[in-house]
C-alpha cells in the first residue's frame, strides 16, 4: 500500500519498526469529503494493510491542510511515544454532498453509493482514528467505525444531516447511541448540534 498511487489518499508505514499503517484523507480542497474515489481508495488501502504481515495496526487521520490551513509537506510521523501527536492532523467533514445531491433516493438505496464503507469496521487489525478538526456526517460514521478514536483539543464530532432534510445514512444512528447514550445521540442526530473532545 506504501508505495501504492492514490489520488485521495497518503499511506506509509511507520514506527521505529515500520509496523504501524498511516492512512491520511487527502483532499483539502474539499475538507476530505468523502467522496466514491476517497472510499474505493481507503477500501484498497485497508485490505493492503490488512494483508502486510508486518503492519500490527493502522491510524486513520486526516490531512493538514484541510482545516489547520498549513501548506507544505507533511512531518515525518512518530507515534505517542516517540513524539508525534497523531491529532495534529484534522479528519473528515462528512459525505462529499456535491456528489450525492443529484441522485434520488432510489438511486442511493439501490446503487453502491454506501457500499463498502462498512470496510474499517470489518478490519482485524486494530484502527486507530486521529481526530483533531471536523468529524461531521460521514466523517463521524468513519471514525465512529474504527476501534479507538484518539480526539485532540480541536476535534469537533456531528451528524449535521438533519440540516438537509435526511438522516445519517451509514450506521451513525446506531453506533452514536452505543457511543455516547441515546440521549446525546437524540439530540445531535434531530439537532445537528455538534459535540468536541
Amino acid at each position: 500500500a506504501a508505495g501504492a498511487a492514490f489520488q485521495y489518499l497518503l499511506v506509509q508505514k511507520t514506527g521505529a519498526q515500520k509496523n504501524v499503517g498511516l492512512i491520511q484523507l487527502n483532499r483539502p480542497q474539499a475538507l476530505n469529503a468523502l467522496c466514491e474515489g476517497l472510499m474505493a481508495e481507503l477500501r484498497r488501502a485497508l485490505e493492503a494493510m490488512e494483508s502486510d504481515p508486518d503492519v500490527g495496526a493502522i491510524v486513520l487521520t486526516g490531512s493538514q491542510k484541510a482545516f489547520a490551513g498549513r501548506g507544505g509537506p507533511l512531518p515525518t510521523p512518530k507515534f505517542w511515544w516517540g513524539g508525534w501527536c497523531p491529532t495534529s492532523l484534522p479528519f473528515a467533514a462528512g459525505a462529499d454532498i456535491k456528489e450525492m445531491q443529484n441522485k434520488t433516493f432510489q438511486e442511493s438505496y439501490s446503487g453502491s453509493f454506501l457500499s463498502g464503507w462498512d470496510k474499517v469496521s470489518v478490519v482485524r487489525k486494530p484502527i486507530i482514528a486521529a481526530v483533531n478538526g471536523y468529524a461531521l456526517g460521514g466523517g463521524c460514521e468513519l471514525a465512529m467505525m474504527c476501534d479507538i478514536i484518539y480526539a485532540g483539543e480541536k476535534a469537533q464530532f456531528g451528524q449535521p444531516e438533519i440540516l438537509l432534510g435526511t438522516i445519517p445514512g451509514a450506521g451513525g444512528t446506531q453506533r452514536l447511541t452505543r457511543a455516547v447514550g441515546k440521549s446525546l445521540a437524540m439530540e445531535m442526530v434531530l439537532t445537528g448540534d455538534r459535540i468536541s473532545a
